[in-house]
């Protein structure tokens, strides 16, 4: 895939242009969670975008090395010559770290703008505030924001071995590391104790924080961990885990694809095992 935008230095998310001077914008082309390609690009010409059709509401992103930047939902899709659709998941690893971090924060921004068109409290319409990322009652003056829901994912070792699992929805042969969302008065250690015990029935010691990556599927923030096996016999959870292997390093099974923090952890371990310096984190 190529961005057509792959050299762009830095996005800066914004809600207002006002302090921005008359430049074209920049567009980034959604309708049902697919991103437009035009001619082997992602990101448009405000001016070439409307050829792709009507647009049912737009969103300010921010700034692309001070141009403006929106998000353009289309009250349609279409077809015409060069322009094809991609979801995000089929993008990963084909974009760079930059681009993918902005297609995801705009598949994030139009799902919570579509979800939150009625307030949940008087059940009257919302609106979008001029000076802040929010949306408003028009009555009652409720407020909601962007909402993140933190998780945990974790590369359980056991020397030269590492645990890998596969969810019922995995394509055939695939295989990643053990991930949960946190629940309510939980810390990130405590909710990782309890996925690992709940999803593969094992015990597990020295949790070692690496970093973290947004990840919007839908609005997720991923909290990278190592941890080192303590006890227990893996039984998989039912209707969660498939199967549950521990895998030799050298004869690992299909994996997550490079760009993802669950391969990262991996690649993590790998590095520490055979003396390299470990990957840069993924955006």
């Amino acid at each position: 895939v190529n961005s057509g935008m792959r050299s762009f230095r830095q996005f800066e998310p914004a809600v207002s242009f006002e302090h921005i001077g008359a430049s074209e914008a920049l567009v980034v082309v959604i309708y049902q969670n697919q991103f437009a390609m035009y001619d082997g690009s992602l990101l448009h010409e405000m001016d070439q975008a409307i050829y792709f059709g009507d647009s049912a509401h737009r969103l300010k992103l921010g700034l692309i090395d001070g141009r403006r930047c929106e998000l353009l939902y289309l009250s349609a899709s279409m077809d015409m010559p060069g322009l094809s659709w991609h979801g995000l998941r089929t993008l990963i690893g084909q974009v760079d770290d930059q681009l993918f971090q902005l297609l995801g924060f705009s598949q994030q921004l139009n799902a919570w703008y579509r979800s939150h068109q009625f307030c949940g409290t008087c059940g009257q319409a919302m609106q979008l505030r001029s000076d802040e990322r929010a949306m408003e009652c028009l009555s009652c003056e409720r407020r909601e924001y962007p909402k993140i829901a933190p998780c945990i994912i974790v590369l359980i070792t056991q020397g030269d071995q590492v645990l890998l699992a596969r969810s019922p929805h995995f394509p055939p042969g695939f295989f990643s590391t053990l991930a949960g969302f946190i629940e309510p008065g939980e810390s990130a250690e405590h909710c990782l104790h309890r996925e690992v015990k709940e999803e593969v029935n094992l015990e597990v010691t020295n949790l070692r924080y690496l970093g973290s990556q947004n990840w919007p599927f839908p609005n997720s923030l991923m909290l990278g961990f190592h941890a080192e096996y303590l006890g227990g016999e893996i039984v998989p959870q039912p209707g969660e885990i498939e199967e549950a292997h521990w895998w030799s390093v050298d004869d690992l099974p299909s994996i997550p694809p490079r760009g993802t923090i669950s391969r990262w952890l991996i690649d993590c371990y790998l590095a520490q095992r055979e003396g390299r310096e470990a990957p840069p984190v993924p955006v």
